[in-house]
């Protein structure tokens, strides 16, 4: 089992061999966050920012079961829907330990946890809770500082992008019209960042930015790769607008590589 500590100034591994009952967990567990600097809130009461550190100074590393890589041992694999998780508690400065899961080879321990098999999945409350939206809904009501809650208003912005991308990418068709579906959701994101940018919610970025910032990664990969198709440079917003948030540092430490997002839309574009 190997476990990777990360702190905000320097990050140590240690590895230690793995028994053979752990053949379907690689590399299972992952520890960041360890001795964080405390983010205190730029303002707010006294009160506020007592309770902001309390809940910092008492938590528990998070237990977060993930998809592991298919092309390098002890990587994280390629779920959007995971790294939307990590990059919400990454931006919370919430530590965490990752559980990296075989998803062709269920372990019977996660199965328990996760009778459908499916992640993300993690533990808050002493209760496994799975399914993205209800996980980082859960997380920003526990831990409200920094907030990341997107206005109702705004937070469908940019939803359908992914949906498109997907009919585009498993189409055999070239005039079926999904290369334009795609092609219009992005204008429209572009429009809308034009004028309310550089992010979703303005000048902060929020829980909308943090769900729909991996999609727009998966895209970018799977439709370079599968059909040689980059997101047009006339869409300059939407486009810094990736750039920004790809090179965020904790986007890049909860990064997908680009093999495993090749090797997971594979299926959908062969099928």
């Amino acid at each position: 089992m190997a476990v990777l500590l990360r702190t905000t100034t320097s990050a140590t591994a240690t590895t230690a061999a793995a028994g053979s009952s752990s053949a379907a967990l690689l590399a299972t567990t992952f520890r960041r966050g360890g001795r964080r600097l405390l983010l205190l809130p730029a303002r707010g009461s006294a009160p506020r920012r007592a309770a902001f550190l309390t809940a910092r100074a008492s938590a528990e590393p998070l237990e977060v079961c993930a998809k592991a890589s298919v092309t390098v041992p002890g990587r994280l694999g390629d779920c959007p829907f995971t790294q939307r998780v990590l990059l919400t508690i990454e931006e919370k400065h919430l530590p965490y330990d990752i559980k990296l899961v075989d998803l062709a080879n269920k372990p019977d321990w996660f199965l328990k946890i996760s009778p459908e098999g499916k992640v993300p999945i993690v533990k808050l409350e002493e209760q496994w809770v799975a399914d993205s939206d209800v996980i980082t809904q859960a997380i920003e009501e526990k831990y409200p500082e920094p907030p990341l809650a997107t206005p109702p208003e705004k937070a469908s912005v940019g939803s359908k992008i992914f949906s498109t991308f997907i009919g585009f990418l498993k189409s055999k068709d070239p005039n079926d019209g999904t290369e334009q579906a795609l092609l219009s959701e992005l204008t429209s994101f572009d429009s809308y960042l034009k004028d309310n940018g550089p992010f979703i919610n303005g000048e902060t970025i929020s829980a909308a930015d943090l769900s729909l910032a991996p999609k727009l990664y998966h895209m970018e990969i799977a439709l370079g790769h599968y059909k040689n198709w980059p997101v047009p440079d006339s869409l300059s917003h939407a486009k810094n607008y990736m750039k920004t948030i790809f090179s965020m540092d904790s986007f890049v430490r909860t990064i997908a590589l680009q093999e495993d997002v090749i090797a997971g839309w594979r299926p959908k574009v062969m099928g």
